[in-house]
C-alpha cells in the first residue's frame, strides 16, 4: 500500500460511529485539528457544536481520543479544553516519533488506533509510517496558506488516483 493512501475516505469526523471504528478493529482515534475537527483559523466552539457533540459521545462509549495537531501550542491548548481530552499542538508530523508518543498517551497498539486527518502528507503519511488505520476526512474550509494550497493541489492528484475526485 502507498504510504500517502489513507484506509479509509469520509467527508466529516462526525461520520465516524461506535459501529464504524468496532468494524475496523478500532479503539482509538488520533485527530488532526484544523480543518479536521475545526475551520481553519477559527476559535469558535459553538460553530462546532455537532463536533464537540460527537468527541463527547465517542468518548462515552469508550473510544480514547488524542489531539495531534501541528497547530501552535496556544491554539492547540484553546481546543483541548473544548474538547476536554488530551493532545499536543507542534506536533511535528509526519515524524512517527510524535505519532508514537500519542499512542503510548492513548495506551493503544498501532492496528487499534485511527488516525483522522485532512491532508496526504501530514496526517495520512505520518499514520501509515506508524502502521495506523489512516482515515482521510475532506477539508472543513479552504486553506489559504501558500503552502497548504501547493499541498492541496499534489493532494488532488493522489487522490484521483486512487480514485477519489475531490474538489477541495
Amino acid at each position: 500500500m502507498s504510504l500517502l493512501r489513507p484506509r479509509d475516505v469520509i467527508d466529516h469526523v462526525t461520520h465516524l460511529t461506535p459501529e464504524f471504528l468496532a468494524d475496523r478493529g478500532l479503539h482509538g482515534l488520533l485527530l488532526d485539528l484544523d480543518n479536521t475537527l475545526v475551520p481553519y483559523g477559527s476559535y469558535d466552539p459553538v460553530g462546532v457544536a455537532s463536533t464537540l457533540a460527537w468527541v463527547r459521545d465517542l468518548k462515552i462509549a469508550g473510544v480514547g481520543l488524542y489531539l495531534l495537531s501541528n497547530a501552535t501550542g496556544r491554539r492547540a491548548a484553546f481546543w483541548l479544553d473544548k474538547l476536554e481530552f488530551q493532545g499536543v499542538g507542534l506536533a511535528g508530523k509526519p515524524n512517527p516519533r510524535a505519532f508514537r508518543r500519542a499512542l503510548d498517551e492513548l495506551r493503544l497498539p498501532p492496528h487499534q488506533v485511527g488516525m483522522v486527518g485532512d491532508q496526504l502528507f501530514t496526517d495520512v503519511l505520518g499514520g501509515n509510517l506508524s502502521g495506523l488505520h489512516t482515515i482521510l476526512v475532506r477539508p472543513l474550509v479552504t486553506n489559504a496558506l501558500p503552502h497548504t494550497r501547493v499541498a492541496r493541489r499534489l493532494e488532488r492528484a493522489v487522490l484521483k488516483r486512487y480514485g477519489h475526485d475531490w474538489n477541495h
